[in-house]
């Protein structure tokens, strides 16, 4: 029997332990970054240059199944992950608003940064 995972959003056997589930060091720079006031700061100012919308879903991107506008689950992505770039953490050109099925497959690699990257700049 299959079942789809909440974590890394693929399709697994019922008895399949996702690696998506395995808990990070809650101690590590980056989580304690996205603790932080700067960072709800700066999420909320990207959400509002980004209106509140995918910036994929609006143009139709990548397996855009159906527009959910007001979608309460839009989530501010790092193009470059902070792990990889903490400098660029709160630069605007390196964040973009996604909602959670852009932002898995962004996180695993199946969207190009450099697409993102240019939506980004646009706005």
């Amino acid at each position: 029997m299959l079942k789809s995972c909440s974590k890394c959003g693929r399709v697994h056997e019922h008895n399949y332990i996702c690696k998506a589930i395995i808990i990070k060091n809650s101690d590590s720079l980056s989580n304690k970054f996205r603790r932080s006031r700067k960072w709800r700061n700066k999420r909320n100012d990207v959400l509002i240059r980004d209106k509140g919308l995918c910036q994929l879903c609006i143009r139709n991107l990548y397996d855009t199944f159906g527009k959910i506008y007001n979608n309460p689950r839009i989530e501010v992505h790092h193009i470059e992950p902070i792990v990889d770039s903490y400098e660029l953490r709160l630069e605007a050109s390196n964040l973009i608003s996604l909602c959670v099925y852009h932002h898995k497959r962004a996180d695993r690699g199946e969207i190009p940064k450099e697409i993102l990257r240019s939506i980004a700049n646009e706005s």
